[in-house]
């Protein structure tokens, strides 16, 4: 076979051992979420994390030892992976905040598929290399030393983007989000008749039969015990008013099955109910191509995992965040993770940064962000057992007196890899138009 025949194979293998569990469950949602991936690299980039694992598989890494080889990482750092969010002690951060993905891992791994996206959009910004060169720098340079700060002051836990920290598109950002109201969700999602909240009907809802909502609420049940008694000030009664089932998720979730939970609030007034997602944990790409023992034996299942992920790599976690193993119907078995549906989530509109200038600003707070989840996620953390040494100590040991050989070689990743992934999006549409991937090309539905 020609090269692009062999790497088009290896393509398809790729996405077919990663999700044919989920094709096979649901082909529409699959067929959709493979036509959104088609629509340029970058949404290719999205959803193929399991491809560029794959990749890595063989590669030598000179900055893994025995420490800075398992430290929890994102697993799917690109850049719009970054957003606003309201921590959970009522302020608003801007931060990584998607963490399906998340793992053990290699630090310099989420540094190399960020590296990678941003060289994947600022080609289509129709950026030179060299400013995209510069932009990758600024990004590693914030991120070592942030990493050096958190080593000398010890202070990860306190240190956050934010209103008063933040500047240029990230504070807009954060003023964006201020405006958002609970009210606002609600009214979006919800009616009320006869004095209750219920959902209203939409397309990205579905009804759910009196089987399948008995086994919802029974999970939901047994998921109170998951959140902590720390965290239990959220509600005045837990009372679940209503569910639905869901869609509409991102395109690295598209498929997975997941519902809508109506709580009540912290009091009787409508005004403040919440929204939940109970959405059915994946198998992190990360995982895929390099398993950790002592992890994998750690978690009970997906929705464990991702719910303690997410403790793990934010200071101050989502009250609501906890986990449920189904009991009963077509999901009997499965993990699920539980988190709020927050009003004041938005992420960064990439859409309106054009200039090198504006994006080197925000690439900037990107690499302290990325600093941050890296270093908040260790032995100084009680929830996350799994890693049981200083992150910052371990990384600055390792790059000590070679920060400028770091960033050359994850900058000529980046780059490398951003060409190889715009030829990867090619081969796949073209092997997906083909009907080359099982069970969702063009003749399929």
């Amino acid at each position: 076979m020609t090269a692009p025949e062999t790497r088009t194979g290896f393509i398809v293998d790729t996405l077919v051992d990663a999700f044919a569990d989920l094709v096979e469950a649901d082909q529409t949602a699959f067929r959709r979420r493979f036509r959104t991936m088609a629509k340029d690299p970058f949404s290719f980039y999205r959803g193929s994390a399991c491809l560029f694992f794959a990749d890595l598989e063989g590669s030598e890494d000179r900055w893994a030892d025995d420490r800075t080889s398992r430290v929890w990482i994102q697993g799917d750092l690109h850049a719009e992976n970054f957003g606003t969010y309201m921590d959970g002690d009522g302020a608003l951060v801007f931060d990584v905040n998607d963490f399906d993905e998340a793992y053990l891992g290699h630090f310099t791994w989420d540094l190399q598929r960020l590296a990678a996206s941003v060289a994947v959009l600022g080609w289509a910004k129709a950026l030179s290399d060299g400013d995209i060169e510069r932009l990758l720098t600024t990004y590693l340079r914030a991120y070592l030393d942030q990493v050096r700060t958190f080593a000398e002051q010890d202070r990860d836990h306190e240190w956050s983007l934010r209103l008063g920290t933040a500047t240029g598109a990230v504070e807009g950002a954060l003023q964006r989000a201020q405006l958002s109201t609970r009210i606002g969700l609600l009214d979006s999602m919800t009616v009320v008749e006869d004095y209750a909240r219920r959902f209203r009907q939409s397309s990205t809802t579905r009804l759910l039969d009196d089987e399948e909502r008995e086994v919802v609420e029974a999970g939901y049940r047994s998921y109170l015990d998951t959140v902590p008694d720390s965290k239990r000030l959220g509600s005045l009664t837990y009372e679940l008013k209503d569910v639905v089932g869901s869609t509409g998720f991102g395109i690295g979730s598209a498929g997975l099955p997941a519902y809508r939970l109506l709580v009540e609030g912290h009091t009787q007034a409508l005004e403040n109910d919440v929204v939940l997602t109970m959405k059915q944990g994946a198998v992190p790409a990360v995982s895929r191509s390099f398993p950790d023992a002592h992890a994998e034996r750690s978690f009970e299942h997906q929705g464990h995992r991702t719910a303690v992920s997410q403790r793990a790599l934010q200071a101050h976690a989502d009250p609501w965040l906890g986990w449920v193993r189904m009991d009963g119907g077509r999901h009997h078995g499965v993990g699920f993770v539980v988190r709020e549906l927050s009003p004041y989530e938005a992420d960064l509109d990439w859409s309106e940064l054009t200039e090198p200038d504006e994006i080197d600003e925000v690439l900037d707070q990107l690499g302290r962000a990325t600093a941050k989840v890296h270093c908040v996620s260790d032995v100084d953390d009680e929830s996350t057992p799994l890693v049981d040494f200083q992150t910052e100590d371990a990384v600055v040991a390792v790059v000590d007196g070679r920060e400028d050989e770091l960033v050359a070689e994850v900058v000529a990743l980046g780059l490398e890899h951003g060409a190889r992934v715009r030829e990867d999006h090619q081969l796949f549409v073209d092997a997906f138009r083909s009907g080359r991937i099982p069970g969702v090309g063009p003749g399929a539905g």
